[in-house]
């Protein structure tokens, strides 16, 4: 949780400087909470860099990602994640259920489940958010079971990465 303190240290305090001298990154948190049996996901992300990517991505130059509602706002973010966030479990494909968004001034906070999780060894986490916008982007993760936290940081050459657990 202390890297997760960190990253909004870095958001909040490298605003002006990220717009001069752009920082493509985005942080995913990902915790076991082995006592109801799901994955309890935290992502945060650029609002502009996501912003410049879904009128990309939808054909729309015009989008104005902060002047739709909140519910129209989830409906978007929910399909582009459905493509661009992925995870598997021991080699099995895993249902990422959006949650929900919180916004900041310069970034978003998605919120993500993945219910009805088995004991498992390894993930595969595909997180390629914005990489067809910005070749530079790293999106780092960070997955924590019990006292363990294991990161991953993947750009576009390699977008999907696995981290192995023994318990």
């Amino acid at each position: 949780m202390l890297t997760l303190q960190l990253v909004f240290l870095l958001f909040q305090y490298l605003g002006p400087v990220a717009v001069m001298h752009p920082l493509h990154v985005s942080v995913t948190e990902i915790e076991m909470d082995e006592k109801d049996k799901r994955l309890e996901i935290m992502m945060r992300v650029f609002a502009d860099d996501l912003e410049l990517t879904l009128r990309q991505n939808l054909g729309q130059p015009d989008l104005d990602i902060l002047g739709m509602t909140g519910r129209e706002r989830d409906e978007v973010i929910s399909l582009y994640l459905k493509d661009h966030f992925k995870i598997q479990l021991d080699g099995k494909a895993q249902k990422a259920n959006y949650l929900g968004h919180e916004q900041d001034e310069l970034a978003f906070v998605f919120y993500i489940e993945t219910p009805n999780v088995k004991k498992w060894k390894s993930i595969q986490i595909q997180n390629d958010i914005i990489m067809e916008t910005y070749a530079d982007q790293s999106n780092l993760v960070h997955v924590t079971v019990g006292e363990t936290v294991r990161s991953l940081r993947l750009t576009k050459d390699k977008p999907v990465d696995k981290l192995s657990f023994d318990f």
